[in-house]
C-alpha cells in the first residue's frame, strides 16, 4: 500500500539495520516507519536523531505520556492515520488509559486528562494550526500550570517535528502496523 516500497532489511546500512532489529526485538514487530524512512539512509539518521532528542529526553517536566499525547492530538489535526494509530498505542500504554488516545484524537477538551494536559494540548494545537498567531498571551496559561519556557519549547518542537512526520506518512501512504491497533487497549495476560 505504501507509494514507496520499503527496502529489504538485509540491504540496509549496518547502523540502521542494527537499530531496526533492536526495535523489532523490543516491540515484537518492525514499525512501518523504520523501514519506510530507511529508503534514504541519511534522512533516516537525521529523522530518528531528532525524534529521539525530542521523545526520549529526560529533562523538563513533560512525561513520556505527555509527549505521546501531543503527537496523537496534533497528528489527528493533520489527518495522519499512521501517527494517530502508532502514537496513540504508545500513549495508551504510557498513560495506562485504554480510551485516552481516542479521546484526545477527537477532542482533547472532552478527554479524561488533567487541566495541565489540556493547556499543553491547547498550545500544541495552536502551534499545529496557527503558529503565526502565537503571542505572549499564549505562554501565561502554560506557566500557570508549571511549564517552564524550555518545556514550552519542547511542546512546540514535538508538534513541529511531527508535522513533518505526518506529512511524510500521509503523502507516502504509510499504513500503521496492525499490531498498533490493539496495543494498550486490553491489559496483558499475566503469566501463570
Amino acid at each position: 500500500m505504501n507509494r514507496y516500497p520499503a527496502p529489504d532489511i538485509n540491504d540496509l546500512p549496518e547502523d540502521i539495520k542494527a537499530k531496526v532489529l533492536e526495535v523489532q526485538a523490543k516491540a515484537g514487530f518492525v514499525p512501518t516507519v523504520f523501514l519506510a524512512m530507511a529508503r534514504r539512509p541519511a534522512e533516516w539518521r537525521a529523522f530518528f536523531a531528532y525524534h529521539d532528542a525530542l521523545m526520549l529526553k529526560e529533562e523538563g517536566s513533560l512525561t513520556k505520556g505527555d509527549r505521546e499525547m501531543i503527537v496523537t492530538t496534533t497528528s489527528a489535526a493533520n489527518h495522519c492515520l499512521y501517527c494517530v494509530v502508532a502514537h496513540g498505542a504508545i500513549l495508551r500504554i504510557y498513560e495506562k488509559k485504554p480510551l485516552v488516545a481516542d479521546q484526545v484524537a477527537v477532542n482533547h477538551h472532552k478527554a479524561d486528562i488533567s487541566p495541565r494536559q489540556k493547556a499543553m494540548l491547547d498550545f500544541a494545537m495552536k502551534v499545529c494550526l496557527a503558529s503565526h498567531e502565537i503571542n505572549e498571551d499564549d505562554f501565561a496559561p502554560l506557566h500557570a500550570h508549571g511549564f517552564s519556557d524550555e518545556d514550552i519549547w519542547d511542546i512546540a518542537a514535538i508538534t513541529a517535528f511531527f508535522g513533518l512526520s505526518n506529512r511524510m506518512a500521509s503523502f507516502s501512504n504509510m499504513m500503521p502496523n496492525p499490531e498498533f491497533y490493539m496495543m494498550g487497549r486490553v491489559p496483558k495476560a499475566k503469566p501463570a
